[in-house]
């Protein structure tokens, strides 16, 4: 099986994480699919054919740990898009959702999609949000106020620590991680802008926060789509990250910036005392 795909194709699709555990999708959910696989695996994945596939495994595949069983997903997933294809039928998706993914744990999920490293891709996603949240608290209201960002800062510890026991030993409950962190983008974007309004004809670099706040939730809207990958690799979560690497350039300019600001108002001050 492994050696009919080609090369490149497989590789791509181990990267964008094709090769994790259905979810309830609807092309997992396909009679055509289901009994694919059910095939496959009584074919494949047992006795001499099972020691066949792993003898003939490349390296690349080992390493991430692709089972004969992903194998026949992977093969699976492919004949029914096809007859979609063919049918002139939207192609349905396949195990949660085909993505590419430029920070760490979610390179680590989306290479090998398992419940620990789908755990530690949205748990770091969650905590880099709120990062993002005591960031903005810190520089809008904190530089002055120490007390109240230590309180702040510990509250959102907290959220954090509830928020990922209750995923952990509770529910992992998708519709809640979405929501739960939405709501909190939503906030510091409006926290953001609010403080760019009041400081833009003072302090001309706050263009670079309001346009990076501004395009980062324009590119939010990606999330909510969900149309086949283009050349079977980029979908809409992956076409997000990538916007997401320019803004964050942008802000790093602003963080500079401000940072310079900061540094010289502050000399200033001191040359005054």
């Amino acid at each position: 099986m492994a050696a009919r795909a080609p090369l490149l194709l497989r590789l791509l699709l181990l990267l964008a994480a094709a090769a994790g555990p259905a979810r309830g999708s609807q092309g997992d959910r396909e009679p055509l699919y289901r009994e694919c696989l059910s095939r496959c695996e009584r074919q494949n994945c047992s006795g001499a054919a099972l020691r066949h596939f792993r003898d003939r495994q490349p390296l690349y595949m080992g390493l991430t740990g692709w089972t004969c069983r992903d194998d026949c997903q992977y093969d699976c997933m492919w004949l029914t898009v096809r007859l979609y294809q063919r049918g002139g039928h939207r192609v349905p998706q396949f195990h949660g959702k085909v993505s590419l993914n430029a920070w760490f744990w979610s390179t680590v999920f989306h290479t090998r999609d398992t419940a620990l490293t789908e755990k530690l891709d949205y748990f770091c996603a969650s905590a880099a949000v709120l990062h993002s949240v005591y960031l903005c608290c810190v520089r809008t209201l904190g530089l002055q106020r120490p007390a109240l960002i230590s309180i702040f800062r510990a509250f959102l510890l907290l959220f954090l620590t509830c928020h990922i026991s209750y995923l952990s030993l509770v529910r992992f409950d998708y519709g809640y991680n979405l929501a739960a962190n939405a709501a909190l983008g939503m906030l510091t974007v409006g926290w953001w802008l609010r403080w760019c309004l009041g400081h833009g004809r003072r302090l001309p670099h706050v263009w670079k926060c309001a346009a990076a706040v501004l395009l980062l939730q324009a590119l939010a809207l990606l999330e909510l789509l969900d149309f086949p990958p283009l050349l079977w690799v980029l979908d809409a979560h992956a076409l997000w990250h990538i916007g997401t690497i320019p803004l964050n350039v942008l802000f790093y300019s602003f963080l500079m910036d401000d940072s310079l600001y900061l540094l010289k108002a502050n000399s200033d001050l001191l040359k005054v005392d």
